[in-house]
């Protein structure tokens, strides 16, 4: 659609014409319940009025507002009504002739959504309630209100609803119902895409924080918490609150700005597509977060640091917001750092940093090894380079970097550069710069350099030890050699901890010596360490302090092949991990080692959080990076290992629940499918294992993939979870059956139709392409590169991007598939860039999964 695509030259173009005083937004939902209007076939719409105040610099100038909507009703421009045939064009309304101050009233009909942008709606399978709620980013408030729809045009909102019966209606400011109608508090002066709107009868639970500051002063922030009806016997809002309350602590303590928007709900919806947004005061979640059955420790830790990152974001992005999205980190790095440093500081989760450096970063080395890496301040040309920068680099890398500057330029400086940044630009929008400004005020260090090689450059460099040895076993030269890829040749200066470590007399490989040294150019010397006793591990990184890929020397390599489960510290033995597994993605480990060495160690590793990326690790090594003939024996050596561990571990503890979801991820013979549907009717059992209801459906997916649960008993499994949860699940495992007609069935429902919702689209993807049905999919490959082009250019970013990036060929690893997708990029070298990026890094996957392979079969 024309105009859908907002430029930065024109965001920029529009930011330097306008400002904006304030919106009122009215919104009738009462269409969300009852019969479809005028037959299935016709979007559900609901009433949209808004009225803007703005003023232009150059009265007599022409600018556009933006919206997304089926119809307009009426429109009118400083009293003079417009014919919305010749000024709307389905997603900008032409404004000629403004003058210096301005109101603009657009009365339309809005689209209620089922791809998790914009307006959202849900009916719950359950009960046949109706849930509404809304996400915008990083451009969808446009398809609810009418509005200027980019971050550095803020302005205070009053919102006003009108819903059904029996409904409650929450919004950014706190709200009352008078008259059938809900109002709300005008917010302070944000950005289009953190307002909010959550709708239905959801139920809700509150509380309220407290703090005293030193002045006196008292301030008192009401907290919610909301779900679906049908979750609320699992809704541990308590836990929810505890983690609140105590990251509100901690931000003030370290922010010295009060938390400044009033009440704080916290929303658990329904389809989400992100795990969390940050809308001040209403705060948005996916609701897996709220959980259905046994979990482990993890994903409370999980959905800690989502908490407490949406909260940093209420200074980091909601108080101070980027210009334009060229500067996302100044949000979602600065978030994604403090979610963690917060939570290892102020909560139980005191182990964070060890979940920061196996998982998160993990993410952000494979996003800067793709050939659509980016520096962390990209070059976002529009919104759908926007969408797609919400990526490993913006986040995971970003966070990655601040922790490293907080050891360059020291904590004190680094929190009291944050602090005067709020002070100076509150309710404002900055750009690098402005940051940098007062981090350098506060360290008295130049950043300008550290800018540049950081921020301003993209790429992963690796740190190598090399070590020499006198006759007498003692160091006589420790140096650190810092190499980059050729395509991003910069080398870095790094802050590191280099660790020396040895066996213990009991056996286990401890620390004996460490020192810190500032790394640069190609090759550093660590003076500290010389005569030091001959290690038999050198670990560069030690404590995780920069960002970089850590290689080993032979000694080392050699010493983690026969010890690894002896290495005591689990941050340094996270570190071990991950580096071992960039070595396989490197294809410089076959991936039968990697494989084998999780076999070998994984059952004592003490970190739920690293066993499960260690599973996660050891299925894409099994599926995508083993030589195709070793396949079928590192299958079977994999089920055999989950299941020697599965019954080794503790009863009843979350270390048997891991392996027990990873048993049921890698099972395949007959006897493991008969195992597993023996724990489902009951005939056979593991003391202390609880098969619970999403336990169940973990268990009843391999049956499906393999043929022994067909559509009768995926039914029968519904009928015991007939909830929106157990129809995704049902969904997936159903498009996972072994059958050509199965498969043709679900690439039908989501390439061929539209009649899906985001997660019915997500589950069937998700079941679609089995890693034992390689053959049956096969003739997919072509379909999809024919397809992705329309698929991309009707449905919407968010589908679009599930579909192309989900049902990429990734199983057909072969050198014609990689071809397959060079000859779709050469023909369509016009095609929009996003669907062009995300082609090409599934392509590039492809292909280091076909170097590991050799790598594998060498």
């Amino acid at each position: 659609m024309p105009g859908e695509n907002l430029s930065r030259d024109e965001a920029q173009e529009r930011a330097a014409l306008l400002s904006v005083d304030g919106y009122e937004v009215f919104l009738d939902l009462r269409s969300a319940v009852g019969d479809s209007q005028e037959g299935d076939t016709t979007p559900r719409t609901f009433r949209s009025v808004t009225t803007i105040r703005f003023r232009c610099a150059e009265p007599g100038a022409a600018s556009f507002a933006d919206l997304i909507a089926p119809s307009v009703t009426a429109l009118s421009l400083n009293g003079k009504d417009l014919d919305p045939s010749e000024v709307f064009d389905g997603s900008r309304i032409a404004l000629e002739d403004l003058r210096e101050e301005n109101e603009l009233v657009v009365d339309a009909q809005c689209a209620y959504s089922r791809t998790g942008e914009g307006m959202h709606r849900f009916v719950d399978p359950e009960d046949g309630e109706v849930y509404l709620y809304t996400q915008y980013e990083p451009a969808d408030s446009r398809r609810v209100f009418a509005n200027f729809e980019q971050p550095d045009l803020k302005a205070p909102f009053r919102f006003s609803a009108q819903a059904p019966e029996g409904w409650t209606v929450w919004s950014n400011g706190a709200g009352e119902q008078a008259d059938g109608v809900w109002k709300f508090a005008e917010t302070k002066p944000i950005s289009t895409y953190i307002t909010a709107v959550v709708a239905g009868p959801y139920h809700y639970v509150t509380d309220s924080y407290e703090r005293v500051f030193e002045d006196g002063t008292r301030l008192e922030i009401p907290l919610g918490a909301m779900c679906r009806k049908g979750l609320a016997k699992h809704f541990d809002a308590d836990d929810v609150f505890l983690v609140t309350k105590q990251g509100l602590d901690f931000f003030h303590d370290h922010f010295d700005f009060p938390y400044p928007f009033g009440k704080y709900d916290q929303a658990f919806v329904p389809e989400y597509n992100l795990g969390a947004m940050e809308n001040p005061g209403c705060v948005t979640f996916r609701e897996e977060f709220i959980f259905r059955g046994k979990v482990t420790q993890a994903s409370y830790e999980r959905r800690a640091n989502v908490i407490l990152h949406e909260m940093a974001h209420m200074w980091f992005g909601d108080l101070v917001t980027m210009r334009w999205w060229d500067d996302l980190w100044l949000k979602e790095s600065f978030a994604d750092f403090m979610g963690s440093f917060s939570m290892v500081e102020a909560t139980r989760f005191t182990n964070g940093w060890i979940t920061f450096a196996n998982n998160r970063k993990a993410w952000a080395y494979r996003a800067d090894q793709l050939p659509s890496t980016h520096p962390v301040t990209a070059d976002i040309r529009d919104l759908e380079d926007a969408k797609l920068n919400f990526d490993g680099i913006t986040y995971a890398k970003g966070a990655s970097v601040l922790k490293q500057l907080v050891a360059y330029a020291g904590r004190d400086a680094f929190l009291e550069g944050a602090r005067r940044y709020f002070k100076r630009h509150a309710y404002g929008n900055t750009r690098l710069g402005d940051l940098l400004s007062v981090l350098e005020e506060t360290s008295g260090r130049d950043l300008a350099a550290w800018s540049r090689a950081w921020l301003e450059t993209a790429g992963v460099n690796s740190l190598t030890p090399q070590v020499t040895l006198s006759a007498e076993g003692r160091i006589t030269e420790l140096a650190v050699v810092q190499e980059a890829a050729e395509s991003h040749p910069t080398l870095r200066p790094h802050r590191v901890a280099v660790g020396l470590y040895r066996r213990s007399d009991a056996g286990d490989l401890v620390r004996y010596a460490r020192a810190e040294v500032d790394v640069e150019g190609p090759r550093t010397a660590v003076a500290e360490l010389v005569g030091a006793e001959a290690p038999e591990l050198v670990l560069v990184n030690d404590d995780d302090l920069t960002y970089c890929k850590i290689r080993f020397d032979e000694t080392s390599l050699a010493t983690l092949r026969e010890h690894l489960g002896g290495l005591t510290d689990p941050l340094a033995r996270a570190l071990c991990w991950s580096a071992l597994w960039n070595l396989t993605r490197d294809a410089l480990m076959p991936a039968r080692d990697f494989i084998g060495l999780v076999l070998r160690f994984a059952g004592r590793e003490t970190d739920i959080g690293v066993l499960q990326m260690l599973h996660a690790w050891a299925g894409t090594a099994h599926t995508h990076y083993a030589a195709p003939g070793w396949r079928e024996e590192g299958g079977r050596l994999l089920a055999e290992g989950a299941l020697r561990e599965l019954r080794i571990a503790e009863p009843g503890s979350q270390h048997q629940l891991t392996w027990a979801r990873f048993f049921a991820s890698v099972a395949s013979s007959e006897a493991d499918l008969q195992l597993l549907q023996g724990l489902l009717d009951g005939t056979a059992k593991i003391d202390g294992l609880e098969v619970d209801q999403e336990l169940r459906w973990a268990f009843q997916l391999p049956l499906a993939v393999h043929g022994v649960a067909d559509e009768r008993a995926l039914a029968a499994e519904l009928s015991r979870d007939d909830t929106a949860s157990g129809k995704r699940h049902q969904i997936r495992c159903l498009a996972a059956r072994p059958s050509a007609a199965v498969k043709a069935q679900a690439w039908a429902s989501v390439v061929e139709s539209d009649a899906l919702s985001n997660a019915l689209v997500e589950a069937t993807i998700a079941g679609f392409a089995q890693p034992s049905q390689r053959g049956l999919v096969a003739e997919y490959a072509p379909k999809y590169f024919a397809a992705i082009e329309r698929v991309w250019a009707e449905r919407s970013i968010q589908i679009g991007m599930d579909v192309v990036r989900g049902l990429f060929p990734h199983l057909q690893d072969s050198a014609g598939t990689v071809a397959a997708a060079d000859a779709w990029l050469s023909a369509h070298e016009s095609a929009p860039p996003a669907l062009r990026r995300l082609v090409l890094e599934s392509r590039d996957d492809l292909s280091r999964a076909l170097r590991a392979q050799e790598c594998d079969a060498a």
